[in-house]
């Protein structure tokens, strides 16, 4: 029996549920702590490409970074992204948890473990729930990152998550805080789509092969972390353009939703202009979804015993 299985026969009960939840928080976060200076350039190598102003190298952004503000400068907005782990990822990944539990529970006789198809439904329930409660945390967390990019004039000079948030409700109120919340959700779903049903679906397969084996997740987590890149970089893009975007002089908006900046997009940077950056976010999403899938297993291993 593989490990996706273990301990599921009985469903989620309050403890359990409860459990899943922190599984969550905690894997992303720690996650987190690690991939923070990745996600500082994948996040600046976007702007660029919107700009079409500067060095696309990662390296020379990095160097960049280095030399404004120091090591310090990889940080930027830590706090802000722990606050997002602890929104999003603890909500999409218990939601993930628990919603497969239930199913594992309802199987037909004779079924030992839930489909792939409802896996990936699983994921997308997941995926936008959780990017919903995270939404607030994501639009800070790309605020402070970018902030550096913009004119001085027009810096927002947040000091941290916390003042972000009183600002950004007191100058935009308080519905300005799932701005593109339409973008943050497919962009979640689309990860999701390709993080977690993939993982278990490839776990399963590889284990029957390998047998439980630290090889198998490994191999499952990397196959997990590639489709989430791919299906997940083109709506985070538009989803950092949307959350960052000024208004311009005469009081409109650069774009006005989400369609509108795909169309933008395509029109000016063309096709693989969604893709911009690509190398530098694969080697800040999947290693970081390798991680915190990696890290789950070892957490229901501990907490489910």
């Amino acid at each position: 029996m593989s490990s996706s299985n273990q301990n599921t026969s009985k469903g989620p009960g309050l403890g359990r549920t409860l459990t899943n939840f922190a599984i969550g928080g905690i894997c992303g976060m720690t996650a987190t702590c690690i991939i923070q200076p990745l996600d500082i350039v994948k996040v600046r190598l976007q702007v660029r490409g919107e700009t079409g102003v500067g060095n696309f190298s990662p390296f020379s952004v990095a160097k960049e970074i280095r030399a404004q503000a120091g090591i310090k400068g990889f940080y930027k907005g830590l706090d802000s992204a722990l606050v997002r782990q602890a929104t999003y990822t603890t909500a999409r990944f218990g939601i993930y948890l628990n919603v497969t539990q239930s199913m594992k529970k309802n199987l037909p006789e004779g079924q030992e473990n839930i489909s792939f198809g409802q896996r990936c439904l699983a994921s997308l329930v997941a995926g936008g729930l959780g990017s919903w409660f995270g939404n607030p945390a994501d639009l800070a967390l790309i605020r402070l990152q970018t902030d550096a990019t913009l004119p001085k004039e027009q810096r927002r000079n947040y000091k941290n998550v916390g003042d972000a948030f009183k600002r950004i409700v007191s100058e935009e109120g308080v519905g300005a805080l799932w701005k593109g919340v339409g973008p943050t959700m497919v962009r979640a779903m689309s990860l999701n789509l390709g993080m977690l049903g993939p993982y278990d679906q490839a776990k399963d397969m590889l284990t029957k092969i390998t047998g439980p084996s630290k090889v198998a997740n490994l191999g499952a987590s990397a196959v997990a972390g590639f489709l989430a890149c791919f299906l997940s970089l083109p709506f985070d893009n538009l989803k950092t353009k949307l959350q960052r975007m000024k208004a311009n002089p005469d009081g409109t908006l650069p774009y006005k939703g989400m369609m509108d900046c795909a169309m933008k997009t395509l029109s000016k940077e063309g096709p693989l202009g969604f893709y911009t950056g690509f190398p530098t976010y694969y080697f800040r999403i999947a290693p970081h979804a390798m991680l915190t899938l990696l890290f789950s297993d070892v957490l229901k291993a501990a907490f489910y015993r």
